[in-house]
Parts: C-alpha cells; sequence; structure tokens
C-alpha cells in the first residue's frame, strides 16, 4: 500500500492522539525462524515558499523489507540480531511545474537502477525496540547507507511513554513517547538533536536562516509484532532577512506488514559477538547518526582555466556584475590550491589584486590563507593600501577562523608598520577575538594573545592617541570582562579617551550594563567627581536612557536638563521624544509610566531650549522580517559651531540587532578661527574628520584636515574629488547547513551572500561665506544567492533563489555660520532589484531544469527629518543656489 493509499484513520490518529496513557504495551519481539515482509514507501517533496514562484518537485521510492531475526538472546528475550534486506525496489518521479511555466523537459517516468548497493543487507543489534548498533557486511556508498540508516531509525520505537534520548539517523535527539491501546506516537526534537559538526553559520544570526522542524511517527502494534509505522517530517528553512525566500521540504516514510512466512533457522550460538562473527567477515558497527558531505561540482569554472584569461579589467565595487564576480571567485578559490592562488595574485593587474585579496579572505580555505600569508608583506609600504584592504577584508568577515585570526597576528607581530596599518591592526585584532569569542571560541590561544597584546599596550602607553585606538579595539571586541577596563578610562581619561571609552560602553547590550555601570554613568552624566566634556555627559546619558532605567534615573536626567547649556539641554529632550516616538525602544513603556506625573510632564520640564542641536529617528524599510531605521544627531557648540553630527543605519531582525553603517563627522576649533570663542571644552586646534562603523565593526576614522596650515593646504589644492571612507568587496552571508532526514534523503543548505560597498564623503569649509558642507554618497550592491540540495542514490534535486539589489544614497548637510542654520539632506536613489528562481532535478533516465524570474524597480524617495529642518532647508537652500 503506498503511502497515498494509506487508510484515513491512521492519518486521524496521528493528529488526534492522546497525550496520556495509563498501559505500556508489550515488549516489541522478532520470531527467529520466521521472514517477515513488510511493504515500505518513501515520500518526498520540496517547494518554494514564495507563492509568486511556486515550484514543486517530488520522489517516491517503493520496495518491500524482509526482515528477519538471526539470534536472540536466551537469558533476555528483548535482545535481537536482526538481518534487514531490501527488495523489489521501485522509484516514481514526477516533477510538478506551475501550469504555463517553461521547462526543457520533465514527462512522469518509473524504472528500477542499479540496487546491487541498496539490496546487500544490513543488520541491527535491536533491543527492546532500541538500535544499539548498526552493522554492514560490505561497506555501501555514503548515498546508499544514508537510505539503510533511515530505515533504520524507522525501526526503532519504545512501548512505554516518557522522555529519552535516542540515536538515529538525526543524531542524538531527546524524544517523547506516547502510549495508547495498540499505538505509539513518537515525536522528535530535532532543534535539540547532536551530531557531528558539519558546515558553518555566519557569526551575526540576523545573517543566518530560520529552521522550523517537526517529526513525528506513529506505530501500530498486534501483540508484540510491529504491524505498520509511519514517520511525517517537515522542515521550513527560509533566510532570516527574507523569510519568502526559502524551501519547504516533507519526508515521509510507511512501513506496513504484508505476511509472515518460515525463515532460515535462527543462528545457535550463545552471545551476540559469535553471532556477529558467524555472518559478517569483520563486525566493526557503523554509525546510525548521518554522515553529510557536500555534493561536488563537476561543471563548476576552476581557477586554472580562469588564469588564462586574466586581462585588464575595469570594476565598479557596487555594481551586481562586479559583487557576480566576486561571488564566482570565492567558489573557484575554495576549490583551488596554494599554487594558482598565488599566480592569481601576482599575475593580476594592479587594480584588481584588492579585489581578489578579499576574495581569497573571503574563501578562507588553508590554501587562500597559505597565499595570501606568502603574498603580503607587512614590511612593505609599497603593499600598505593591500594590507589595509586584508586586513579590514579579515576585519568584516562574516566567521573568521582560528587559522585567519593567526595570519593576523603573525604579520602584525614584530613588524615596523605604518601608523594607518598600525591603528587598522589593532582594531581587526579586537574585532577578530569578539567574533571568535561569540563563535564559542574564547579558549582559544589567539584570542588570549590578542587581548593580552590590546589591554597591555592600552595599560603601557601614555599618548592619547594610541589610547583612542585601543578602546576602539575593545569596542569591536565587546568583551563583557572588559568592562571595568573602559569604565577606568571614561571616569579619568581625556575628552578624546573618556569619549572612546564610553562608545565602546554603548556597544554593549543590557544584559551587561549592570548597576555599578549604570553608577558610573550617573557620575559622569552628573559631573559627581569633576568636570566632564559635554559628549562624554551625553553618551552616559544615552547609556543611561538606552538600558532599563530606574524611575528614577530618568528623572534626574529631566531635571538636569533645566541646568544644562541649551544645546545639550536641547539634544536630550530631543533623544528622550524620539524614544517616546518609538514603538521599538526597550525603554519606552519607562519612560511614558513616568511622564504619567503631572509634576514630571509639563511645559517648565520638558520645553525645548533655544538652540539648533537636535536628535532624529525614522523608519527606513519595514518588512515582516526586518525593522531598519535611519538617524540623525547633531550636536553644536553653544556659539553655533557644528561639534558632531552621526548619522546611523540600523537594523532589528528577529531579536537580533545590527548596526549596518555609521558616519559621525567631528570637527572642532572653528570658533577660534571664525572669531566665535572657544567652547568650554572646545580644542585650540581646527581639524574635521570621519568615524565610521560597518556591520558593527569600527573602522579606522579617517581625517579630512587637521590644523589651519592643512585646512589651506587642502583647500587650496583641492582636485574636488571625494574622499574614499569605505570600499569594499564583502562577504556578508555564508552558511551551510545539513539536515538529515530520517527517510535518508541528505538535504544540505547553502547560503552566500556579498555586499559592495562604496562610501565616499567631500567636506566643504567656504571661509569668506561662513559655509560649512558635508557631502556623503553611499552606492551599495547586494546578492543572496540560497540553494537547497536533495541527494540519495537515484534522484538528485537542487532549489535555488539568487536575488540581488543595487541601490544608493545621498546625505547632504548644510550650515550657515552667519544666520545658524542647518539643513539635512538625505535621498535614496532609484534602485532596482532582480530574482531568479531555479529548480534543476536529475533522475536515471532524465533531467529537468526551471528557470523564473523578475526584475523590478525601487523608486527613490527623500527620507523626511523632523520638521525643524524642513523649515531650514526651505529658507536656507534657495540662498545657497
Amino acid at each position: 500500500m503506498s503511502y497515498q493509499a494509506m487508510p484515513r484513520y491512521l492519518w486521524l490518529l496521528f493528529f488526534v492522539f492522546p497525550s496520556t496513557t495509563t498501559e505500556n504495551l508489550e515488549t516489541p519481539s522478532f520470531q527467529p525462524g520466521t521472514l517477515y515482509q513488510y511493504r515500505y514507501s518513501l515520500d518526498a517533496q520540496f517547494s518554494y515558499l514564495s507563492r509568486s514562484s511556486w515550484q514543486r518537485s517530488k520522489v517516491q521510492y517503493e520496495a518491500l523489507v524482509h526482515i528477519q531475526a538471526l539470534w536472540r538472546n536466551v537469558s533476555d528475550a528483548r535482545e535481537h540480531l536482526l538481518q534487514v534486506k531490501i527488495h523489489s525496489l521501485q522509484v516514481h518521479h514526477k516533477p510538478e511545474h506551475r501550469k504555463n511555466q517553461p521547462k526543457n523537459s520533465g514527462s512522469s517516468t518509473e524504472f528500477s537502477p542499479n540496487i546491487t548497493e541498496l539490496q546487500q543487507p544490513f543488520f541491527l543489534h535491536w533491543y527492546n525496540g532500541k538500535v544499539e548498533d548498526f552493522y554492514e557486511d560490505k561497506e555501501s556508498s555514503p548515498l546508499t547507507l544514508e537510505l539503510k540508516r533511515g530505515l533504520a531509525s524507522l525501526l526503532q520505537f519504545q512501548t512505554h511513554p516518557g522522555k529519552k534520548t535516542e540515536e538515529d539517523i538525526s543524531g542524538s535527539c531527546q524524544v517523547t513517547y506516547t502510549v495508547s491501546k495498540d499505538s505509539i506516537l513518537k515525536t522528535k526534537d530535532l532543534h535539540s538533536c547532536r551530531r557531528p559538526k558539519f558546515g558553518f553559520s555566519s557569526v551575526n544570526k540576523i545573517f543566518g536562516l530560520l529552521w522550523q522542524p517537526t517529526s513525528k511517527s506513529l506505530y501500530s502494534m498486534e501483540g508484540n509484532l510491529l504491524k505498520s509505522a509511519m514517520t511525517d517530517e517537515n522542515h521550513v528553512i527560509s533566510l532570516s532577512l527574507k523569510s519568502s525566500i526559502g524551501v519547504n521540504i516533507t519526508s515521509r516514510q510507511y512501513l506496513e506488514l504484508v505476511t509472515q512466512e518460515p525463515g532460515s533457522k535462527e543462528l545457535p550460538e550463545k552471545s551476540l559477538q559469535e553471532a556477529l562473527t558467524d555472518i559478517l567477515e569483520k563486525p566493526q558497527p557503523t554509525d546510525i547518526a548521518s554522515e553529510p558531505s557536500k555534493r561536488i561540482c563537476t561543471q563548476c569554472p576552476r581557477l586554472r582555466n580562469y588564469l588564462k584569461s586574466l586581462g585588464k579589467k575595469k570594476i565598479h565595487v557596487s555594481k551586481a556584475s562586479t559583487i557576480w564576480k566576486f561571488h564566482r571567485v570565492i567558489q573557484m578559490l575554495r576549490d583551488a590550491n596554494k599554487r594558482d592562488i598565488v599566480v592569481l595574485l601576482k599575475r593580476a593587474p594592479e587594480n584588481m589584486v584588492p579585489f581578489y585579496i578579499e576574495a581569497a579572505v573571503a574563501a578562507q580555505s588553508p590554501a587562500s590563507l597559505m597565499a595570501l600569508s606568502e603574498f603580503l608583506d607587512f614590511g612593505s609600504k609599497k603593499q600598505t593600501a593591500l594590507l589595509e584592504k586584508f586586513l579590514y577584508a579579515a576585519a568584516l568577515s562574516p566567521r573568521p577562523s582560528r587559522e585567519l585570526f593567526s595570519l593576523v597576528l603573525d604579520k602584525m607581530n614584530g613588524k615596523k608598520l605604518t601608523p594607518g596599518i598600525w591603528e587598522t591592526g589593532n582594531l581587526v585584532i579586537g574585532t577578530l577575538a569578539g567574533k571568535l569569542c561569540r563563535m564559542k571560541l574564547c579558549g582559544l590561544q589567539e584570542v588570549d594573545i590578542g587581548m593580552e597584546t590590546i589591554l597591555q599596550s592600552l595599560e603601557r602607553t601614555r599618548d592619547n592617541a594610541e589610547r583612542v585606538s585601543y578602546l576602539l579595539a575593545l569596542k569591536n571586541a565587546l568583551l563583557p570582562e572588559t568592562i571595568p577596563t573602559l569604565l577606568d578610562y571614561a571616569e579619568e581619561g581625556s575628552a578624546a579617551v573618556s569619549a572612546a571609552a564610553l562608545s565602546a560602553l554603548q556597544r554593549f547590550p543590557t544584559q551587561h550594563i549592570t548597576s555599578q555601570v549604570k553608577m558610573s554613568m550617573n557620575q559622569i552624566f552628573h559631573q559627581i567627581w569633576k568636570l566632564y566634556p559635554k559628549v562624554s555627559r551625553l553618551i552616559a546619558a544615552e547609556i543611561l536612557l538606552d538600558n532599563e532605567p530606574s524611575p528614577m534615573d530618568f528623572i534626574n536626567i529631566l531635571l538636569a536638563t533645566r541646568e544644562l547649556k541649551p544645546e545639550m539641554s536641547r539634544i536630550l529632550l530631543s533623544k528622550i521624544q524620539t524614544i517616546l516616538h518609538s514603538h521599538q525602544h526597550p525603554t519606552r513603556q519607562t519612560i511614558k509610566s513616568v511622564l504619567k506625573d503631572p509634576r514630571i510632564n509639563n511645559y517648565y520640564i520638558l520645553s525645548s531650549q533655544i538652540g539648533t542641536s537636535d536628535s532624529f529617528s525614522g523608519p527606513w524599510a519595514v518588512t515582516r522580517d526586518i525593522f531598519s531605521t535611519y538617524s540623525q544627531e547633531a550636536l553644536f557648540t553653544e556659539n553655533g559651531f557644528l561639534k558632531k553630527a552621526i548619522n546611523s543605519f540600523d537594523m532589528l531582525s528577529h531579536s537580533h540587532r545590527l548596526q549596518i553603517v555609521q558616519m559621525a563627522t567631528e570637527a572642532a576649533g572653528f570658533e577660534n578661527m571664525l572669531g566665535g570663542g572657544a567652547d568650554d571644552d572646545e580644542e585650540q586646534e581646527i581639524t574635521a574628520g570621519m568615524s565610521p562603523v560597518l556591520l558593527d565593526v569600527q573602522l579606522r576614522p579617517v581625517t579630512f584636515f587637521q590644523g589651519y596650515t592643512d585646512l589651506m593646504a587642502k583647500f587650496l589644492l583641492s582636485s574636488g574629488e571625494p574622499t574614499t571612507i569605505v570600499k569594499e568587496n564583502i562577504l556578508l552571508m555564508d552558511h551551510q547547513q545539513a539536515i538529515p532526514l530520517q527517510s535518508g534523503l541528505q538535504t544540505v543548505i547553502t547560503v552566500q551572500g556579498e555586499l559592495g560597498l562604496d562610501i565616499s564623503a567631500n567636506i566643504n569649509v567656504n571661509l569668506w561665506e561662513q559655509e560649512f558642507q558635508v557631502s556623503t554618497k553611499t552606492r551599495a550592491a547586494v546578492l543572496m544567492d540560497f540553494q537547497a540540495e536533495v541527494d540519495a542514490p537515484f534522484f538528485q534535486a537542487t532549489v535555488q533563489s539568487q536575488s540581488e539589489v543595487e541601490t544608493g544614497i545621498n546625505y547632504n548637510s548644510f550650515l550657515h555660520l552667519p544666520r545658524n542654520f542647518l539643513c539635512v539632506k538625505m535621498a535614496e536613489e532609484h534602485g532596482s532589484c532582480r530574482e531568479i528562481f531555479s529548480v534543476f532535478e536529475s533522475s536515471a533516465n532524465q533531467t529537468t531544469t526551471v528557470h523564473k524570474g523578475r526584475k523590478d524597480t525601487i523608486p527613490g524617495r527623500t527620507l523626511p527629518f523632523h520638521r525643524a529642518n524642513s523649515e531650514m532647508c526651505k529658507i536656507l537652500l534657495p540662498s545657497m543656489e
């Protein structure tokens, strides 16, 4: 009887099975000397989750299975040695495509492939329904062995209720048995399964997968004899960022007793080992847990052939075509040897070498890392740009390895480095140490060496610029044990050092912002022991507001705004209003409850001071999977000069947060130059620069100019070309996961995503008109390649979804000092997106390939800010045209 012809009442039992029982069933047993013939069917299908590209494929495998007890323990009737043999295998494969969808082939077919391996019997040490060991007489190929493991797993069940840990093809899993009358319901918790490590995943779970599995098995007994068994297993796998991209895999097994007839005689041996020696040449048990392997691509391009076509090519980082090339090169490098990768790096045109270095780091194979080690020379000033490419690629790796960190430490150790490479290297060491700890690899020697180097260097140095560099490295590491160190420098350091330490503390999640940290933040904000610069005080207040403040903490901050200078008071009140308008902010309810008190919620306390400083946050992209915001913050001196402007894009997805990008522009010293008088904590030297954060990684700050002489030189000699802040090809998502189906079909999910990002900025100062303008251009291309492979000896299928997006954002801020006006404009350019869905199926005598694609245009838009900004732009921009 096929799965489709299964009696309806069995399916009904599957879903309405009672949850409790009062009795156990008889101990399961097979009588020696009797051959039990079962009809076995395996039914599997997979489909896209997206209805707009619905595609389904189905395969069914039917056979007769002979089970015979060759040996039984005379002193314990529950212990058996079973022989299981598969006969009369037939496979039915029928591709099911959406109506009118083009395809090159795909008619229904039925065939019997070469089943010699599958017909070879296997043996089970079976004790009271539990598979203790699995044996083969002759070794099977991996995919055939998986099918045997799947059948053996179906024969594992218990006749008494309760929760247990069992090992089968899924691994060591928690299962729950519910028993009633002559039936047994087995529910397996697939999330609990432990099995040999396979594959990898990104550190940030935003770039991972959502996996929703279920597994239920129903057994029907007649006395102590197994009459039927069926398993229904379902897996919904999708991208965390976009849950409409993914697959639904269903696998079903059905085993039904057909006949009983005389079989071979029971083996006379007294022990199990003697029985095994009698029937097997080398009785060594085989692990019943699945041993997945990645399918080998025989038609993929090879690096050796690619080397023949090397030529001078111009690439644009933010174009989809470049990212697809990056995607393919990574895949080639993962299969290449060291010699060929070194040849690629040495022969490549000069403009392409950074591209290949980024790809080699992303590939992160032993061969690619050894090639990089040979090619890069950290003592060479000629390679400075390439070394920075290597370091940033390592820092932005979605899953850095021990070998990659070891390579960075080795290259940094004992070398005479340029200041830029030294600073970048510190940031990267902190980043890699933190990522490896989040991958539960904090005990590695490399992590200890890296963190010890940073902490000891921080303690030894007396140079504030070096202290800031080491504190930013700790910011990237984000290790809770460094919080006491950060608190020390936040409380006692200079203005720049204190701000760097506080910015590191600001990144820690709420569970690490303890009462001690909050007490320290209160001391800094309220200046209990000493005076602090306004930037440090504002960060301290923000840490309190963002991390479950007590009602009194919030009230004290509110009351303090009446005593602060106007610009600082204005921006604090603006931050509080932003929290109140953000439904996603965790502190919103606390603030709302405090503001129910009219003694707090009144004009005297909440009215904004006169000033220009402001803070704003609004939604950027909202879907069922992500909530992304953009924010802008501008802090001015009391004389109306811009001190700091921060622009951020942040993302929340399935309880995971990510700072996509942040640009912090800082300026100082303009009061002195333009005769406005210095602010209390204003530095004397005129400076301007930008500090970028990308994908939660603090990058090396960029200095536009430092000092009046430098400003005039760049003002007079400027070519008008913007300064490059970030120009990177980044491996964004890198995930590989095996999902062993109990039926024995092997499934491997692979996700690879890349980002091409080009951020440039230009700062213009008009000394005569006293105008200040910052322009930032961001161009990006993103691709995601989702692939699910299902393999069996007689069938292969691949479901693939490929998506790409091109977009751009322009940010401009205009400051007119005589009128004390600030206008901010941010516009998203017209973009494009494209998706291609593919299904490839291959069986004994047919191959089917189906493609379906769609392309859309993303309309441009201007992102709104607060009303005051709009009013200033109406006044200011016409006068600047």
